[in-house]
């Protein structure tokens, strides 16, 4: 009589409990803890005995395909995919699971933080009060966000959401998305825009909410940069590299935009000689707009799930990126785990 079929799961260390909690019901699965930031060969030596991965910001490309002779499942904890190769996954027949809106309404939130942040002077602000010096604190120039215009690039989940927040804050709302029809948009009480430059010129606040993709690197560069007010302001809490960076510190330093905030950064961590971090009208955030208690739990617990519903065989296709890996998955040599 054989051995009673097990699974081996990598389970990066960024992952909250609720993700392992989901185990304690699996005594047929074996989750091994593994380093996010631990070099290429740590995680290829891992990668021999895995039947599913769980990824963080963790680079999953060719060469970890390739060092992963059972994988079967990769999952992103979270919706973002830049730093997986999705044509090399589907290649080998390995789906790639994504959450779903267990962080929306986290960055939505962060994303309305740093436009108060920011039209309030709440850090400069702040900075008075501690140094005893309030004689600036009605030159500061700071300001409401009702009556003023914001535009959100990308109206998914969290673009939605965002935007819902910006109407309860007595703003007008331009929405820029060019996959989906004005009528839903309108639905929404927003305005769309059919050419994302004009909304550019108007806005206030702009607020990136969109994927990154190849036509979205770099999106705000020198030259559209230049094409918002001197007054607006620029928020990033998608993904980085769609802002120029150096561009963006033209900008600022210039006094040709009021101010920015990003979460995310072409490079992450960011470097600390980065100009940025030396002017006083730039905010940043540490890639954690998405990583609230509340959401990294849901999304560890979905994260997990989603790996063991491919292993018994009833993927989730609603949170399936590729769904082409399934036609072209190869059959398994060997499923058998650690015995």
């Amino acid at each position: 009589m054989s051995a009673p079929q097990r699974f081996c799961l990598l389970l990066p260390e960024s992952l909250a409990g609720a993700g392992w909690d989901v185990l304690k019901d699996r005594p047929d699965v074996e989750g091994i803890l593994f380093d996010d930031e631990a070099l290429p060969g740590s995680l290829h030596s891992a990668l021999r005995a895995a039947d599913g991965v769980a990824l963080g910001h963790t680079h999953f490309g060719q060469a970890e395909i390739d060092a992963a002779p059972r994988l079967r499942v990769v999952a992103r904890i979270g919706v973002g995919y830049d730093s997986v190769d999705v044509a090399a996954l589907t290649r080998r027949g390995i789906p790639l699971m994504m959450t779903d809106a267990e962080n929306s309404v986290s960055v939505a939130e962060h994303t309305l933080a740093f436009m108060l942040a920011l039209s309030k002077q709440i850090v400069a602000m702040n900075a008075m009060v501690h140094g005893g010096d309030w004689r600036e604190r009605l030159t500061r120039g700071h300001i409401d966000l009702c009556g003023k215009t914001v535009l959100i690039i990308g109206f998914g989940r969290i673009g939605a959401r965002t935007a819902s927040r910006c109407l309860a804050m007595e703003m007008r709302v331009l929405v820029y998305d060019a996959m989906l029809p004005s009528e839903t948009i309108r639905a929404a009480g927003c305005e769309p825009v059919s050419d994302m430059n004009a909304g550019v010129a108007q806005a206030d606040f702009i607020c990136i909410l969109c994927p990154k993709t190849k036509e979205t690197v770099n999106l705000f560069d020198a030259e559209r940069l230049a094409l918002m007010k001197a007054t607006a302001f620029l928020i990033n809490t998608a993904r980085g590299g769609m802002v120029d960076e150096a561009a963006l510190y033209d900008a600022l330093s210039s006094g040709r935009l009021a101010g920015a905030a990003l979460d995310v950064f072409d490079r992450e961590p960011l470097p600390l000689d980065s100009p940025l971090l030396k002017l006083p009208n730039f905010l940043a955030a540490p890639h954690v707009s998405g990583l609230t208690r509340e959401a990294a739990a849901r999304m560890a617990e979905t994260t997990v799930r989603n790996i063991l519903d491919v292993l018994d065989g009833r993927p989730n296709m609603h949170l399936m990126l590729n769904r082409e890996a399934l036609r072209s998955a190869a059959p398994q040599t060997s499923t058998m785990g650690p015995q």
